[in-house]
């Protein structure tokens, strides 16, 4: 049966889409193509009600990211609010997680998988 086979990309508004694009190319090496490496991504709807990210905002993106620890610090020395729950969010079989938001107040999650 003829199937998705990954995200081809993702596409969203934005006031300034330059600037905002460079945010991404800047503070977490995304650039505007990009062949990303090999692992899961995750794919999934929440509740309407759910307050896992944002009642306000339709979507969160997640990067997967190698260094959690490294990009931490990378951000916060340039300025950028993370956030951490340790205690709720990571755990042995998901791996570690945080929270940012670009300029423009979207949220943002960094997921370094477990192992």
């Amino acid at each position: 049966m003829p199937k998705a086979v990954g995200i081809g990309g993702l596409f969203f508004r934005s006031a300034d889409k330059a600037a905002l694009a460079q945010w991404y190319e800047t503070h977490l090496g995304v650039p505007g193509f990009w062949e990303q490496e090999a692992g899961f991504t995750i794919y999934s709807p929440f509740a309407a009600d759910s307050d896992y990210f944002p009642a306000d905002k339709q979507f969160m993106v997640n990067f997967r990211v190698d260094d959690l620890d490294g990009l931490i610090i990378q951000l916060k020395t340039a300025g950028i609010a993370v956030e951490t729950r340790p205690d709720e969010w990571d755990t042995p079989e998901t791996g570690r997680f945080a929270r940012i938001h670009d300029p423009e107040g979207n949220p943002v999650e960094l997921w370094q998988p477990p192992g």
